[in-house]
């Protein structure tokens, strides 16, 4: 009950934090060392950098799918409507990417960016309908672009 009330009482900062934009930002890093691996076609000690990329992608794009669960438990001026929908969503964006390992080639990453672009898209428009930090959509989008640049790298090879 305690932590409903402090969620419920507390206002959404409206300065991107500094850890969340560390963490953020920081996890675009494996992102950019497997792209530039596969663009670059190194060869180190065996690394498959195409499944490198797509695990990761797996990885974070269940991660942000995931997302929706906890706003789904924790926004409480959240419809019923609209729960049921977050609570169904952030499920899918695992599945997307378990298909993506499982097929393990440039479709995979494919399959990841337009999971990412899904992501995005019910991340921005739940913003829209509930109380979420200002930056939150901003910050995505840019994580978005990057992720799916490096994928980029993946489905065109």
């Amino acid at each position: 009950m305690g932590i409903m009330k402090v969620v419920q009482q507390s206002t959404p900062p409206e300065k991107l934090p500094g850890v969340v934009a560390i963490l953020g930002y920081g996890g675009l890093v494996p992102f950019l060392v497997f792209a530039i691996g596969l663009g670059m076609n190194l060869r180190i000690a065996g690394l498959d950098w195409l499944y490198l990329l797509i695990a990761y992608g797996t990885a974070i794009l269940s991660f942000v799918g995931a997302l929706h669960w906890a706003f789904a438990m924790m926004i409480p001026a959240m419809s019923e409507t609209r729960r049921r929908q977050a609570y169904g969503w952030s499920v899918l964006p695992a599945l997307m990417g378990f298909v993506a390992l499982a097929i393990n080639s440039p479709l995979g990453c494919t399959l990841l960016i337009a999971g990412f672009a899904l992501a995005y898209w019910q991340d921005a428009d739940l913003a829209n309908h509930v109380d979420l930090p200002h930056w939150y959509p901003r910050l995505r989008l840019r994580l978005t672009v990057i992720a799916v640049g490096c994928l980029a790298v993946g489905a065109l090879m």
